[in-house]
């Protein structure tokens, strides 16, 4: 069974979140910090309050539903994972980041 369009957008989210986490606050994988889990949640429920569907990409989207503070904030993940996984070869994360 194929995943729901905003259940990928979470999965994707999460992961970055974790990788920016692990490489930048020193959690591991499993347990991330309060920061970055209180950001996960907050964006969790932004994306399952979206009116939208199917859901854009944020960067697509006319509604923005992240406050400024929140929204730097995932800027910042996204670049800093998007390269940590272009660094490594996991282009395909990108790709899925991207094309979906």
């Amino acid at each position: 069974m194929k995943a729901a369009p905003k259940d990928k957008q979470l999965q994707m989210l999460k992961k970055f979140i974790e990788v920016y986490c692990s490489k930048q606050h020193g959690s591991d994988d499993e347990q991330l910090c309060s920061n970055c889990a209180e950001l996960l949640d907050y964006a969790t429920e932004r994306l399952a309050r979206c009116p939208l569907d199917p859901k854009p990409k944020c960067k697509d989207c006319s509604v923005h539903c992240y406050d400024e503070s929140h929204r730097a904030r995932i800027k910042e993940v996204m670049k800093f994972s998007g390269m940590y996984f272009v660094k490594r070869g996991r282009v395909d994360w990108l790709v899925k980041y991207f094309l979906n």
